[in-house]
């Protein structure tokens, strides 16, 4: 099937403009760096309706689009739990729990956490991972543009990768993450403009909402529960495409799902650029409003796509370009124009992301830490620049690895289990056991990464049978959890921990207290009396939708009932 687009002049001039625009905010930015911590963390000053969707557009990668669309296409309505259980409830996890700790103790990154309640084994360990991680998923992203410019367009799939991977590093060397995040704002905004358009153009062809439904089940291309989220969960015949409910709620929903929301630097670093810890609480509880309701223009594109697209289950193409079949299928020039831009938005956001996470840590968790401490803050901002380039550079290897996989999501979620399992088991114990030592930080996190690398070798050759790839990934997942809290509750009955005041700001407990942070933390509790005693003089009071705890909750219901409805 060819893909190709029959686009006109009038449609490449949406792309043109959007690269443009997004040039523009690179420079624009470039005049707010001024120290490290404006390059690296926006100088923390943001709002959070800007981190907020900062925060999801860096999630609205390649992954997200073509892999979501994949797996609707797939897989069909199951694919939701990514959403319900994969998603909102971590994020609303991460800003009522586990943000006091990461702002308050002023760290700079994920893995500097690990530094101050471990040691710097555990620390550099960490940091090393994260960057591999990071870039491995910087490429996957780097992959789909690609992959889409040469579908869709006919550039050479090596022209691709480089042309998209050049773009994404001139606005990223230039304005550091504030440049990311104000192309993300601007990214998540035209994503939606040109997604819902795309499914109500498809909704239209197969007869509305019944005549999609219909369609699948008369068909049957997504199998016996292709639209029944929960149907095929059962434990003594599981059916569902993602295991049964213990991997859903175990691998998916708890282990792959928090390890990923709360530990993974890409997603915390736009929480921790906000301007103070009510806006860094609210960050991810406000981004999880708008990604309950995502599968309406991500998954159901991928179910109309299963109608549609008829050489997606012949094997003529791949489910991976189930998005752009449909795109070609159904949308009229111009929006076809948008829709482009669109795509490509999502899949710079998502890969700028990840390289300005890479360099974050990188810079402060390796270099400043390990190889050259103690230089002037211009020097760090000279050596994050550098480390772009590299990271691109790096990312563009990364991509032909991801090309390897028919299905992305299935890539991505493969890398989770073994990278973001352990870590979240690491800090959950870290967090709320202050008992747990410095030698079990490490040593817990060898152990989970191993457990699930065991898992995947397992499934990879035969050795352990799973419904499909996915579901092998949520039981490395819950395996890599377990290993990690096994062996860390071991090592630390047999290590002595840290002494109870050098934790102070970093367990559970001891939020209010100052620590020793990278640099100097403010007093919590006082902060937040200071706030309210000002808000009391101006006469301002906040909503309930501004104070993270009842939105927080809110948000919980409205996602328990969407699970309990459907």
């Amino acid at each position: 099937m060819d893909l190709r687009l029959d686009a006109s002049a009038f449609d490449y001039s949406f792309v043109v403009l959007y690269l443009v625009l997004v040039l523009i905010i690179g420079v624009v930015t470039r005049r707010k760096v001024n120290t490290s911590e404006d390059f690296f963390l926006s100088g923390r000053s943001l709002p959070a309706w800007i981190c907020a969707l900062a925060f999801l557009s860096a999630n609205i990668g390649a992954v997200e689009l073509i892999g979501m669309a994949a797996s609707g296409s797939q897989y069909g309505l199951p694919t939701v739990h990514y959403y319900w259980i994969g998603a909102v409830p971590a994020m609303v996890f991460l800003g009522l729990i586990m943000m006091p700790f990461y702002y308050g103790s002023r760290v700079r990154s994920v893995p500097e956490y690990l530094r101050l309640r471990f040691d710097r084994p555990t620390h550099l360990y960490q940091s090393v991972i994260f960057s591999v991680a990071t870039i491995l998923v910087a490429g996957i992203n780097l992959f789909a543009l690609a992959l889409l410019i040469n579908v869709l367009i006919g550039v050479p799939l090596w022209a691709s990768i480089i042309i998209a991977a050049g773009v994404v590093l001139v606005y990223t060397v230039m304005g550091g993450l504030t440049a990311t995040m104000y192309n993300e704002v601007l990214q998540f905004l035209l994503i939606v403009a040109v997604l819902t358009p795309l499914t109500i153009a498809g909704l239209a062809r197969v007869g509305g909402p019944a005549g999609l439904v219909a369609a699948l089940n008369e068909t049957r291309v997504l199998g016996p529960n292709g639209l029944d989220v929960w149907g095929g969960t059962g434990l003594g015949n599981t059916t569902n495409p993602y295991g049964n409910w213990i991997a859903l709620l175990l691998g998916m929903g708890f282990v792959n799902s928090f390890g990923y929301w709360t530990t993974n630097f890409t997603e915390v670093q736009r929480a921790l650029s906000a301007k103070d810890m009510r806006s860094a609480r609210l960050t991810p509880i406000l981004a999880a409003i708008p990604k309950m309701f995502l599968p309406l223009i991500i998954i159901v594109p991928g179910l109309i796509a299963a109608v549609l697209i008829p050489q997606l289950h012949t094997g003529e193409i791949t489910h991976n370009e189930a998005f752009p079949a449909l795109m070609g299928e159904v949308l009229p020039h111009g929006l076809l124009g948008m829709a482009l831009a669109g795509l490509i938005a999502a899949f710079m956001a998502g890969m700028a992301a990840n390289v300005s996470s890479f360099n974050t840590v990188v810079t402060y968790d390796i270099w400043e830490t390990y190889v050259r401490p103690g230089r002037k803050d211009t020097y760090y901002i000279k050596i994050g620049r550098r480390l772009t380039i590299i990271g691109v550079l790096i990312a563009i290897g990364a991509a032909f690895i991801a090309a390897e996989f028919s299905n992305i999501q299935d890539y991505t979620q493969m890398l989770q289990s073994i990278f973001n399992a352990p870590l979240f088991a690491t800090f959950i114990m870290g967090m709320f056991w202050a008992r747990m030592s410095p030698q079990a930080g490490l040593w817990g996190l060898v152990a989970g990464a191993a457990g699930a690398g065991f898992i995947q070798l397992g499934y990879a050759n035969g050795l352990l049978v799973f419904n499909s790839s996915q579901a092998a990934s949520f039981t490395a997942s819950g395996i890599a959890f377990i290993a990690d809290f096994i062996v860390s509750v071991l090592v630390t009955k047999m290590t002595r921990p840290k002494p109870i005041e050098e934790l102070d700001g970093l367990v559970w407990g001891r939020v209010k207290m100052d620590i020793k942070g990278a640099r100097p933390a403010p007093k919590l509790h006082e902060a937040r009396v200071a706030e309210a005693r000002e808000r009391a003089l101006t006469g301002e009071k906040l909503h309930w939708w501004e104070e993270p705890v009842p939105l927080g909750i809110a948000v919980l219901a409205v996602c328990t009932v969407l699970n309990v409805v459907l």
